[in-house]
């Protein structure tokens, strides 16, 4: 699985074969979600700080995070994205 970006304890994967629509798993402490990118609907559960960093984050990457859902929909590894400072 590969790993994207890492900030403030929150990891972000994205993994190779996944379904539509294109998305990004979360994990933070014992908590674990799925994010879509293009409408940010979650799935899972995160506290809310760690939530609102995210939703941060992916309105920082969004066109960084769909080129690299293109990239594994064509069996290429994921670029790693600046995490959020």
């Amino acid at each position: 699985m590969p790993e994207i970006s890492r900030f403030y304890g929150i990891v972000i994967y994205m993994y190779i074969n996944e379904h539509n629509p294109p998305h990004f798993h979360i994990w933070y402490e014992e908590y674990k979600a799925i994010i879509t990118i293009k409408d940010g609907i979650i799935t899972g559960c995160l506290p809310r700080r760690a939530l609102t960093l995210v939703y941060e984050w992916l309105d920082l990457h969004k066109d960084e995070l769909l080129a690299n859902w293109e990239r594994l929909c064509n069996y290429e590894a994921p670029l790693k994205i600046e995490p959020l400072k």
